[in-house]
């Protein structure tokens, strides 16, 4: 299968210190990946290379298989951008300005009317067509700016803090607008909060200190370190002392009279343990649940990593 974006060796300098170095991405399939790094962690420079913004230093990048130093223009049609600020000119009505953004992106004359009509029904702006940008909430400028990035049926879409400075409504409603889109197309958000990644991606991309320090599954990243706490609950409970003389567990913590949050060092047979013995000396266990890592813990986790590296 064609990756839709692939980089390779992807790494560049704005004076002599490397802002990026051997990032290597390969993405081939449609879905919303998260872009997480904190700032300055060369996230921006990345995206910037891959919408063909700035030219990398070294390395190579390819859209749809199209290199895209090689051949800028035909890669450019498969990508769609919204940075962080919407590029919308204020004095243009909302159809004026989806015109405008469908003939910068050199589409068929013959296809810009129907092109504009399905994204602004997609994006909820159909019936402002004919209103000011200017006198748009940040909201629906962020919905505009979301359809001019989809208007020419991009194969990858790139979101940079889509859903910065909205209220929470808003925020919603551009969240189930991104879900949307990615059904349709490859969608790469990137967000400094962390519970919005949670929510609304598949994959993770991380980059810190300009190194790549980790690419997989939502899945694998929440479970990327070891839990290190669980709740216990018994009908008949031991003695905190009991529990607490158990090997693996650090410290423990009474929660009611029935229930304990013990902190352990992630080893599995920690449980197994506790099981076997609430069995045999008839505690009559209810409740065994692992607490896993919060995202924010994680990501310190990792910080820490390419900080060592």
């Amino acid at each position: 299968m064609e990756s839709i974006v692939k980089t390779i060796g992807l790494s560049h300098k704005y004076t002599s210190a490397w802002a990026i170095k051997d990032i290597n991405i390969d993405i081939n399939s449609k879905g919303i990946y998260g872009l997480l790094g904190s700032n300055g962690a060369g996230k921006s420079t990345t995206m910037n290379i891959i919408c063909g913004v700035l030219n990398q230093t070294k390395g190579d990048v390819f859209i749809n298989g199209i290199d895209l130093r090689e051949h800028p223009i035909e890669a450019k049609r498969n990508i769609g951008f919204l940075p962080q600020v919407a590029p919308i000119y204020l004095d243009l009505t909302i159809k004026e300005y989806l015109i405008y953004a469908a003939h910068l992106r050199l589409m068929e004359d013959d296809q810009i009317a129907a092109s504009i009509d399905e994204v602004m029904k997609k994006c909820g702006i159909e019936h402002m067509q004919n209103r000011l940008l200017k006198n748009l909430s940040g909201g629906y400028r962020q919905r505009v700016g979301i359809a001019q990035s989809i208007i020419h049926k991009p194969r990858l879409v790139i979101l940079d803090e889509p859903t910065n400075g909205l209220d929470p409504l808003q925020i919603g409603e551009v969240r189930n607008l991104i879900k949307e889109i990615a059904v349709e197309h490859t969608v790469i958000l990137s967000s400094h909060i962390l519970s919005e990644i949670q929510q609304l991606c598949q994959q993770i991309i991380m980059i810190e200190q300009g190194q790549l320090v980790f690419s997989d599954t939502m899945d694998a990243f929440n479970n990327y370190i070891a839990p290190q706490s669980m709740i216990v609950s018994f009908e008949n409970p031991p003695a905190s002392s009991t529990l607490e003389a158990f090997k693996g567990i650090n410290r423990i913590e009474k929660m009611t009279a029935k229930s304990f949050r013990l902190f352990y060092d992630g080893s599995i047979q920690v449980s197994e343990q506790i099981i076997m013995e609430s069995v045999q000396h008839q505690w009559r266990m209810t409740e065994l649940a692992v607490e896993k890592n919060s995202i924010d813990e994680i990501f310190k986790q990792l910080t820490k990593k390419a900080s060592k590296n």
